[in-house]
């Protein structure tokens, strides 16, 4: 497989401005979905009075989010890599749209988790505007531009809480929601505008029963970890959801490596390279939110406590802010270090910056700056994970694939993300002190929490090890994609 963009360099200077805009219209519909996805963290402690509700009902309004992600992100992959990437890149944003709209009309329970649901189903932005960028840009833009479009998770989530702290502090609630669908709107339209369609598809057949097996298995096993600190680790029902998620996933497997057609290629999944970068990515979604869950309890603890620092949510959105802007300016570094050496090298070094970002974080926890300059080292480490992880995946893969696989990839973090969400509350709940009749995380629990994150990114590392030695991306590629006839398009088109 080459590591290089199937499309070459052919067209000069003259095609430079289409790309560009290609690049920064993706990259923006990125970081709206990635927005989408914070907005409401300023309202979760509200929305019990503002719906209605019990707080553990409310809770869903989160968690519905997540598992409609899951479940969406490989299936649209799948279906881009098929039936055209734009198309159901398009397909995507007008979800995040509808989703918003849903959500800003909702007083009550009920209208508020099926918009979030419907919000969660655009979370394949990223993966299909990555392969999109494979198929459509010069090889020697490839890199630089996929890692900026990986990183547009990153800054979305960190620009999104300052923003969200914002409007929820100076407008009624709604107006979240309301932004969320404006911001979607403008995106949908410079996808039209600026995005074309890919000729390079798979064509054949959607596998029905592999998607809704994928489905059951995933949502077993996320609500688990996502609820089991709720209904408790050992109770009936989180243990029976694992066994679920178990047998469920091991059938789907067995299923789909005897399919002509299947959702996931395993076997293509089971390539070195693209297994043990999926295994890297799960430590690297790990850490990457340990960061998250720890640096604005710190801030907003109060200062009574002996290391909380008694700031309000504002100012913990604007200390994590720069880290989002330190990981897109890492974009291009992390494409040139992979040029040079390989994105096997750059995952690994970016998996070594996330470590010390942790380290520095154990030490340095008792002013606003330390935590700045905290988040900005982990952002930087996750700005070089993020751009090696899609260079890596699309490096193993076949061009009619890159949608599909990047989907998984991006599914492998998010899976990361919700075991450090789990691991962490268990550790905060259990590690404890008490002030005012409350009992608030205690400051070792918060360096367990961070010791665990330092953990997670030196396993990354060494997982990245394994990846196998390549060449370094040069600027021309070895292998062209096979574009789809033009016949067979207008059949799947």
């Amino acid at each position: 497989m080459s590591d290089a963009l199937p499309r070459p360099a052919d067209a000069g200077d003259a095609a430079a401005p289409r790309s560009n805009a290609v690049v920064a219209v993706l990259a923006f519909a990125g970081i709206v979905v990635s927005l989408m996805q914070t907005l409401v963290i300023p309202i979760v402690p509200e929305l019990p009075k503002l719906l209605d509700a019990p707080a553990s009902d409310t809770a869903w309004a989160v968690t519905a989010t997540l598992l409609a992600a899951a479940v969406a992100t490989p299936v649209v992959g799948r279906l881009g890599d098929m039936f055209g990437k734009r198309r159901m890149l398009l397909v995507s944003v007008v979800l995040l749209v509808t989703g918003s709209v849903v959500c800003a009309l909702s007083e009550s329970l009920v209208p508020m988790i099926v918009g979030r649901a419907v919000q969660g189903l655009a979370s394949g932005v990223v993966p299909l505007g990555i392969s999109i960028m494979r198929d459509e840009l010069p090889a020697e833009r490839l890199a630089g531009s996929t890692a900026l479009m990986s990183a547009s998770l990153g800054v979305g989530g960190a620009l999104g809480l300052p923003t969200a702290a914002l409007i929820a502090d100076h407008f009624d609630w709604h107006v979240l929601f309301w932004s969320s669908a404006g911001m979607g709107a403008v995106a949908l339209v410079l996808v039209v505008l600026f995005v074309p369609e890919s000729r390079v598809r798979s064509g054949g057949r959607f596998d029905v029963v592999g998607g809704v097996g994928m489905a059951a298995g995933l949502v077993s096993l996320l609500l688990a970890i996502s609820k089991g600190a709720d209904w408790g680790w050992t109770s009936g029902t989180t243990l029976g959801l694992f066994a679920a998620a178990v047998v469920v996933l091991l059938a789907w497997g067995f299923f789909e490596l005897r399919t002509s057609e299947p959702l996931v290629d395993l076997r293509a999944t089971a390539r070195r390279q693209v297994l043990v970068t999926n295994l890297a990515s799960i430590a690297i979604g790990f850490s990457m939110f340990a960061m998250s869950l720890v640096l604005p309890q710190l801030l907003q603890l109060p200062t009574q406590t002996g290391y909380g620092l008694g700031r309000s949510l504002l100012t913990a959105g604007l200390v994590m802010a720069p880290s989002g802007l330190v990981m897109m300016a890492f974009a291009p570094v992390s494409a040139a270090v992979s040029k040079a050496k390989g994105p096997k090298v750059t995952l690994m070094i970016g998996a070594l910056i996330v470590a010390s970002g942790y380290g520095l974080n154990i030490v340095l926890m008792s002013e606003v700056w330390h935590l700045v300059v905290v988040s900005c080292v982990i952002g930087a480490g996750i700005g070089f994970t993020y751009g090696a992880m899609p260079a890596l995946i699309m490096g193993a893969v076949d061009p009619s694939e890159t949608a599909a696989a990047n989907s998984l990839n991006t599914l492998m973090r998010s899976i990361g993300t919700s075991c450090a969400s789990a691991v962490a509350g268990v550790v905060l709940s259990q590690m404890t002190i008490s002030l005012g009749g409350y009992a608030l995380p205690s400051e070792d629990g918060f360096k367990v929490v961070m010791g665990l994150g330092a953990g997670a990114a030196l396993l990354a590392f060494v997982v990245a090890s394994f990846i196998p030695r390549r060449r370094p991306v040069t600027g021309a590629p070895t292998a062209p994609a096979v574009a789809e006839p033009a016949a067979d398009a207008s059949k799947v088109g």
